[in-house]
């Protein structure tokens, strides 16, 4: 027994040592061997959701809203009134697919190799599934905007937070340079797909095309695909990318964004074709351009202290009197010097030696120092005659209105209101939109009664910066502000809390340089006092008048019912005293005079025009200029002109064979260049 136990104590291990190896103690040496930088297209390929990629039908709509804003945005900055087409077709099982057009699309013979045809695979793709039951799209846009030069196009749609529009102070669509980046991110995470874009930026370069996918480790472009091809448009880009997704018509859809984009942006013309095949086309309703915005410097009260520090190390002013007035708007060299008394240093001061309490000091001084607000040239606002066209092509009604508020400002930065409202059953029974009456359909039995006893809610459609918000209503500064008014005091029915009761579409936009979204998906306003204040006001304004067209209707209605009562009971009256005067008195001659009475006393044919809309046109007549009202006898106020369809002639010719005459040619350009 003594021999053995020796040797059956050291082949069982220490206590101590068992718990060493069940419990491993985490040094901070192994906690730096895991520490690595993230890149920002590995965050958000784990958080898609973020930027609106968080289901399937709501990333189709996404992809197609980042492509058509930045389509947009290259137009208007380049002063090209934008012909953008979108198309949405079902992906093959297999995803093997050529980008639609590639047919019109031939490479250019460089080699033997870039003339060969297309691979064998397309040829045996297998048969493509029906829209319901697809879940691999391909979404194209195109645009007959600037295009893009060769070396930036795989940053552009490759690289997340890489652009020109989030260091200025200019309204645009885009801010972060995020969007489109994300959308063939998401493609790529869910097809394996690459982005495929084709581009050109004038008659006399050569289009390129591209294939792009995104490297998440590093954030950087990867091009599988770079070379030359022929293509039909003079300038222009188009996007292709295929994406796992779900196509739905109706509320919160691609067909909705399109429609609702078309409103608020009138100048445009929008060619949609949908996974179905059918074709829409929202014409330009507005021949001109929105004003150019200009980018400013930034404002005083916008800034944070350590905002002003960091300024103050990127300028290239030596004194502080220079910088406060060259970096900085609406300082001039005397509020400068007012500024530097205030904080007590002297504007001849250097700029590097500003630091610590001296900054502190600089920073409360110009928040006590009265400027002025920032130059509002920088937004560029939808306007009240382009509001009432775009509200007046896509929404049936027999009222409208439009209100343009004057610039305000918030943090600094400059904002703009504009409220449009769409009131009546117009000639379809009720205010209804495309999506609205592709929503309509048969009802099932007992339906019909549920639905005629519903009371018709207001609806919201919301803009910043010309673009809809389809999501996330009830978090958004707008709908606070719409559910806030007082509708009662304009004539409309509304419970407490709830949005007004009636046939109404509220139309409202906010264009600011920098629009507080409450996430990256940008999908609703931040609730700032000074922007839910601005709103109201503007409502208020297109309220009161709705308020005098909805109550003129009501009056001449009430007045309508006082008459039948009293018909109701002329005929009797009439035989009453024809039977006291023993039938001596004529009672059809007294049945012309009560009625006539009866007439007179609620209002005459004044009342008929009224609750007929028959008022002579003189009469009828909005007072405001931005005001239209629908009547059986024709649309009085600011009724839109529907401009020519003169984008489509540059068309026809750049189709024509090179030999056509180089005037004609030359006409062309310059007749597209000054349109």
């Amino acid at each position: 027994m003594g021999g053995t136990s020796p040797a059956r104590k050291s082949s069982q291990p220490d206590l101590k040592e068992v718990k060493d190896a069940i419990v491993h103690r985490v040094t901070a040496e192994d906690m730096a061997k895991k520490q690595r930088e993230i890149s920002v297209s590995e965050f958000f390929a784990k958080n898609r959701h973020l930027l609106g990629f968080d289901s399937p039908r709501k990333a189709l709509l996404t992809a197609v809203k980042e492509a058509v804003d930045n389509s947009l945005d290259a137009c208007e900055e380049a002063r090209i009134l934008p012909e953008i087409e979108v198309e949405i077709k079902v992906a093959n099982g297999n995803g093997i697919h050529k980008i639609p057009e590639l047919s019109k699309v031939e490479e250019k013979p460089a080699s033997a190799k870039a003339s060969a045809g297309p691979p064998a695979a397309d040829t045996a793709a297998p048969k493509t599934p029906s829209v319901a039951q697809a879940e691999r799209f391909i979404v194209t846009v195109t645009d007959n905007g600037p295009g893009i030069v060769p070396e930036q196009i795989a940053r552009i749609f490759a690289k997340l937070l890489y652009g020109s529009k989030f260091h200025r102070l200019r309204m645009s669509r885009g801010q972060q340079g995020i969007g489109i980046s994300a959308a063939g991110l998401y493609g790529q995470l869910t097809t394996g797909k690459p982005v495929k874009v084709i581009s050109r930026t004038s008659e006399k370069k050569s289009a390129r095309y591209v294939e792009i996918v995104i490297d998440t480790a590093k954030n950087e472009p990867r091009t599988l695909a770079n070379k030359e091809v022929e293509w039909d448009r003079p300038h222009g880009t188009m996007v292709s990318i295929e994406l796992e997704g779900r196509y739905q018509k109706g509320r919160t859809s691609v067909d909705e964004f399109l429609e609702q984009t078309s409103v608020a942006n009138p100048h445009a013309k929008i060619v949609y074709v949908n996974p179905e095949g059918q074709k829409v086309v929202f014409e330009r309703m507005v021949g001109e351009l929105p004003a150019a915005p200009r980018e400013i410097k930034p404002h005083p009260y916008g800034i944070e202290l350590g905002v002003l520090l960091k300024m103050m190390q990127d300028t290239k002013s030596h004194w502080v009197g220079g910088f406060l007035s060259s970096d900085f708007s609406r300082v001039s060299s005397k509020t400068a010097a007012e500024i530097c008394q205030k904080a007590g240093i002297d504007p001849k001061m250097l700029v590097r030696k500003v630091h610590g309490d001296v900054a502190e000091r600089l920073y409360r001084a110009i928040q006590q120092t009265k400027i002025m607000n920032p130059p509002t040239d920088c937004l560029s606002p939808i306007g009240e005659k382009a509001i009432l066209a775009g509200l007046y092509k896509q929404i049936k009604g027999d009222f409208y209105t439009a209100v343009s508020r004057s610039p305000a400002v918030y943090r600094g930065n400059p904002f703009a209101i504009e409220v449009g409202l769409a009131f009546g059953t117009g000639q379809a029974g009720m205010v209804q939109s495309a999506v609205e009456q592709e929503e309509a359909g048969p009802l099932a039995e007992g339906e019909a009664d549920e639905k005629a006893g519903e009371t018709q809610m207001a609806r919201i459609m919301r803009f910043a910066n010309r673009v809809p918000l389809l999501y996330q209503p009830g978090a958004c500064a707008v709908t606070k502000a719409v559910v806030e008014t007082s509708w009662r005091n304009y004539g409309l029915s509304q419970s407490r809390g709830a949005l007004p009761q009636g046939p109404l579409v509220i139309f409202v936009h906010m264009a600011s340089v920098w629009v507080p979204f409450t996430s990256e998906s940008k999908e609703a306003v931040a609730d700032y006092d000074e922007i839910r204040k601005e709103i109201r006001l503007a409502l208020n304004e297109a309220g009161r008048r709705l308020s005098s067209f909805v109550r003129k209707r009501e009056r001449a209605a009430l007045e309508l019912k006082r008459r039948d009562v009293f018909e109701a009971y002329i005929e009797e009256v009439a035989d009453a005293c024809k039977r006291l005067k023993k039938g001596k008195l004529d009672a059809e001659d007294l049945k012309k005079r009560l009625q006539k009475i009866a007439k007179e006393i609620t209002g005459g044919d004044k009342t008929d025009e009224i609750a007929n809309g028959k008022k002579k046109p003189e009469e009828e007549a909005p007072a405001q200029e931005s005001t239209i009202i629908i009547t059986p006898e024709g649309v009085l106020g600011a009724v839109p002109e529907v401009p020519a369809p003169v984008a489509e002639a540059p068309k026809v010719e750049e189709k024509k064979p090179a030999k056509a005459a180089k005037p004609a040619k030359k006409e062309n350009r310059h007749g597209k260049g000054k349109r």
